[in-house]
């Protein structure tokens, strides 16, 4: 029934799902008193623990056929996951949120060069103008809380502004390795060993932190499990099913949607509505998005 459900989806209208799985987690972290490394990492835990059944039905074999150097750049990926969390998680403590959203979300920039360079992906003058078109989106939805005045630099903007490029190269990371790997290995054993190294990692870095892990109430822990239904399941599993049918640069840069959708459920649960600054960085967005992905070879 899986691979029935996997061979009829078209791939770009699965994106598009992932794509407004992920963009409720802003909504969600609103509404959540939890640390964010907390938040992190049950959103993670979770998700694992919902996609383990599959592989001890239709995919156990498939694990077992995993090669030990797969095995390990997985494991790798997945830390570097982890690592991406952490470091925005950590950059906006330290930085303006609209600086440290931008950077991090610089990431197609870091993907196309490491797609031409790793993947030989041929990044074309019209992928490329769409890339370029969406991360200028982005830098004008960010620029709306400068214009409003919402946005405070913070007490080490160099630091914070780092760690923020950081969380950028890792998603890179983590998308090129998975547009690599999902070409010879199967959804689930993949997203497992990716999701169990990251939710080992996270778990570190909350328990460095001193971070609070238990004695959460049961309204916390409906928002942790609708975390890793939503942007987990929905959200990150299905943009590592897209890798295999999709090329990581489309990929990387249809995850700049998030913020608008996020921005439009803002709106709707919030009752955040958006300025004009943001509304136009989010039409910029989404054509990006749709220059880029038209031109898929």
């Amino acid at each position: 029934m899986l691979a029935r459900l996997e061979s009829r989806t078209p791939p770009l209208a699965a994106l598009a799902v992932a794509i407004l799985a992920v963009s409720t987690s802003a909504v969600l972290v609103r509404w959540s008193t939890a640390p964010s490394v907390v938040l992190a990492f049950y959103r993670v835990l979770l998700t694992t623990l919902l996609v383990a059944p599959f592989l001890l039905t239709r995919y156990r074999g498939e694990f077992a056929r995993f090669r030990p150097r797969d095995l390990l750049v997985a494991t790798l990926t997945g830390a570097a996951l982890a690592l991406h969390f952490a470091a925005y998680f950590e950059s906006l403590s330290w930085t303006s949120v609209a600086a440290s959203v931008t950077l991090v979300q610089s990431q197609p920039l870091f993907v196309a060069v490491g797609a031409a360079l790793v993947l030989s992906e041929r990044i074309g003058a019209r992928k490329a103008l769409g890339i370029a078109v969406a991360v200028l989106g982005i830098v004008a939805m960010s620029a709306a809380e400068f214009l409003s005045g919402a946005a405070v630099a913070g007490s080490r903007p160099l630091y914070g502004n780092s760690l923020a490029v950081l969380g950028a190269v890792m998603a890179a990371i983590y998308v090129l390795v998975g547009r690599s790997l999902r070409q010879r290995v199967a959804l689930v054993p993949y997203v497992l060993v990716v999701y169990t190294a990251c939710t080992i990692t996270l778990l570190v870095v909350a328990l460095v932190d001193g971070q609070q892990l238990t004695g959460y109430g049961r309204r916390e822990w409906l928002i942790f499990l609708a975390m890793a239904v939503g942007p987990g399941l929905f959200g990150h599993t299905v943009v590592n099913w897209a890798l295999e049918h999709v090329e990581s640069s489309v990929v990387s840069v249809s995850l700049l949607g998030e913020p608008v959708g996020a921005t439009v459920l803002a709106l709707v649960f919030l009752g955040e509505a958006p300025g004009v600054t943001t509304v136009l960085g989010g039409v910029v967005v989404l054509f990006g998005i749709y220059v880029t992905s038209s031109a898929r070879a």
